[in-house]
């Protein structure tokens, strides 16, 4: 008998033009309100608004995050694969991982913020050559992580975030237990469709892989779970109004009951 389906609703915290008492105060009103899940993500400088605005680097935030908070699942939304060796991050992560009792995503994908790369003395490159990288690195992690002793004292899962037809998506069917996707809710359901033939073709059952989607404040979750994206992640920026996430919890505990 299969287990019915649940609805998560999750939160990207945005660490830019804040402050890191404010961004604490977030992600701990955050796990009050029993979210499923809070990120953060993995840049340098601003994704929008003000270039030169203040900006927090992502892992030392998860430490962070792992102490100060006891409920959430949590995670990189995600952690670019240029910046760290393959078997660092598999270490950072089981590290941070045991800090938080076993509740981290190990969330990763190609890159592309070319500031990013620029700023700090990353080569560029082209994106299939990023993509290559990041299929070159996963399963070196995976072996990494079943080398560590102590082991991670969670199941660990790897979250794949991106949509490439051709690539990213043939990884996310290889070596994911979470795919993040963007869109509506038709452009995610079509972007995982597309994983659902790789896991074909590789002989994966796609049940495996839980879906997930960035989405704006207000979005409905119930829209993208009727195609089958259960993981609805809210992206929020400072001064970090959680009401909306607030609202979509609650949408979360009545759809759920």
């Amino acid at each position: 008998m299969t287990t019915p389906r649940k609805l998560r609703i999750g939160v990207q915290l945005h660490p830019q033009a804040t402050t890191m008492a404010a961004l604490r105060t977030a992600w701990e009103a955050a796990d009050a309100l029993q979210v499923d899940s809070i990120f953060t993500w993995d840049h340098f400088y601003p994704l929008y608004g003000e270039p030169s605005a203040e900006h927090f680097e992502g892992w030392s935030i998860l430490a962070a995050m792992a102490a100060t908070t006891s409920h959430a699942q949590f995670g990189m939304m995600v952690t670019c694969n240029s910046y760290r060796n393959p078997e660092l991050l598999a270490d950072i992560a089981r590290t941070v991982d045991h800090i938080s009792g076993g509740r981290l995503i190990l969330g990763i994908g190609a890159g592309w913020f070319e500031r990013d790369y620029t700023e700090y003395g990353y080569e560029f490159g082209t994106a299939p050559e990023r993509l290559k990288a990041l299929g070159a690195a996963l399963p070196r992690i995976k072996e990494r992580l079943a080398k560590l002793n102590p082991a991670p004292l969670g199941d660990l899962p790897i979250l794949i975030g991106g949509s490439g037809p051709k690539v990213t998506t043939r990884l996310v069917a290889q070596y994911a237990q979470i795919w993040n996707g963007f869109g509506t809710p038709q452009e995610a359901k079509a972007n995982s469709d597309i994983i659902d033939t790789h896991c074909a073709n590789l002989g994966r059952n796609p049940d495996e892989i839980e879906r997930s989607v960035l989405v704006a404040p207000g979005t409905d979750p119930l829209a993208y779970f009727a195609l089958g994206l259960t993981h609805v992640i809210y992206m929020v920026g400072s001064p970090f109004d959680l009401d909306p996430l607030a609202k979509a919890v609650a949408i979360r505990d009545e759809f759920n009951t």
